[in-house]
């Protein structure tokens, strides 16, 4: 079956058959499954009234398991964020009601961030309607294909790590 990248990959060899079009083949189509990917994230969260970002920072929390909650620098690793951005979306998050700030008991002038129950709530229902959404996409492709694939996509990961 044929797809747009494949009319894209053709024109190119047309034009430029001296170029080694593979990695065309390979990033035209990840890059068009990302937009599909960010268009279904967008919508499961919408569905429970949070932003992208807002989901990763209740996802690193709800993660780390009751009580839910995680140093400010626990949280830059898990979200890969800056500290100037972490501080005003913790603000963000707070001033909703989905996390709350603790002092840190092993840190006098450290504080921890928690999920609130509200903040539980939102995540595991955006999380839920994800799963659902990303279901879908992997649908057509057998068991043995999605876990082939995830095989493949880690290796090709493996020099970011």
């Amino acid at each position: 079956m044929r797809d747009e990248v494949d009319e894209l990959v053709e024109a190119w060899a047309r034009e430029r058959p001296d170029l080694d079009l593979g990695p065309v083949e390979v990033f035209s189509r990840i890059s068009r499954l990302s937009r599909h990917l960010d268009l279904a994230r967008r919508k499961a969260f919408a569905a429970h009234e949070i932003e992208p970002w807002e989901f990763d920072v209740l996802a690193a929390l709800r993660r780390a398991g009751a009580p839910y909650e995680l140093s400010p620098g626990r949280l830059l690793r898990e979200t890969l964020v800056t500290s100037g951005t972490m501080t005003n979306r913790v603000d963000r998050l707070a001033g909703r009601g989905l996390v709350d700030r603790q002092p840190d008991p092993n840190d006098r002038r450290g504080v921890l961030v928690r999920l609130t129950p509200a903040g539980k709530a939102a995540v595991d229902g955006a999380f839920e309607a994800l799963l659902t959404a990303e279901a879908a996409l992997v649908a057509d492709l057998p068991a043995d294909e999605r876990e082939r694939l995830g095989a493949l996509l880690r290796e090709l990961m493996r020099p970011f790590h």
